[in-house]
C-alpha cells in the first residue's frame, strides 16, 4: 500500500498545467457553488467611498448569509475612528502607513496582523503623516459609540452595502455585482 508522506515541504508538480482533481459531486456544486470573487485594486471594480472627512474605503466582497463584509480602509493622514464595538470578528492586515488603538500597546506597520474578537472595544488611531490603508474582513455589526458612550449607530453587511451602492448611484457608477455572495 502506496501512504502519502506525512511531510510536504512543496506541491509535487514541475509543470504549469492544470490538473482536473475527482469530485464526488460535480452536479451539485455546479448547481448550488458561488464562484470565488476577483476585484482589481483600480476603481474600475471598486471605487475609493468617502468615509467621514479624511478615509475612504474599497468595499471588496458583502456576504448577506454571514454577515461578513470585506473592504481596505484609507485613513489618509493622522486620523481617529470613533470607539467602537465588534459583535463579530475581524481580521486585518496592514498595508501602508501605521495604526493602533488607544487601548493596546502595540503599533501595526505593514505586513502586521491584527485579529480581534467578539465584545472588545476600542478607538482606532494613525498617527503616521501619510496615514494607513487597513485590509478588513470583518463579520457581525460594530457599533459606534460618542465620548460619553452612548450608541450613535450600527454598521453591519446591509450598512457597508448600502454605503457602497449608495455613492455608485450618486455618482452615476455601475453596481458591481461581483461584489456580492
Amino acid at each position: 500500500m502506496n501512504r502519502p508522506e506525512s511531510k510536504m515541504t512543496a506541491p509535487p508538480s514541475q509543470e504549469r498545467k492544470i490538473v482536473r482533481v475527482p469530485e464526488l459531486f460535480p452536479d451539485l456544486i455546479a448547481k448550488h457553488a458561488h464562484p470565488g470573487r476577483f476585484v482589481h485594486y483600480d476603481e474600475t471594480d471598486s471605487p475609493w467611498v468617502p468615509f467621514g472627512e479624511n478615509a475612504a474605503i474599497k468595499h471588496l466582497l458583502f456576504d448577506t448569509r454571514h454577515n461578513i463584509y470585506s473592504n481596505i480602509l484609507w485613513m489618509k493622514r493622522p486620523a481617529v475612528v470613533g470607539t467602537h464595538k465588534h459583535r463579530g470578528y475581524v481580521v486585518m492586515m496592514c498595508l501602508e502607513g501605521s495604526v493602533h488603538y488607544l487601548e493596546y500597546d502595540w503599533l501595526a506597520t505593514p505586513g502586521c496582523f491584527i485579529y480581534e474578537t467578539p465584545g472588545e472595544a476600542h478607538t482606532l488611531v494613525t498617527d503616521h503623516p501619510e496615514g494607513c490603508k487597513l485590509f478588513g474582513w470583518m463579520q457581525g455589526p460594530n457599533e459606534f459609540y460618542d465620548p460619553d458612550g452612548n450608541l450613535v449607530m450600527t454598521a453591519d453587511v446591509w450598512w457597508f452595502m448600502d454605503h457602497y451602492e449608495s455613492y455608485c448611484r450618486e455618482n452615476g457608477l455601475p453596481i458591481n455585482k461581483e461584489l456580492y455572495l
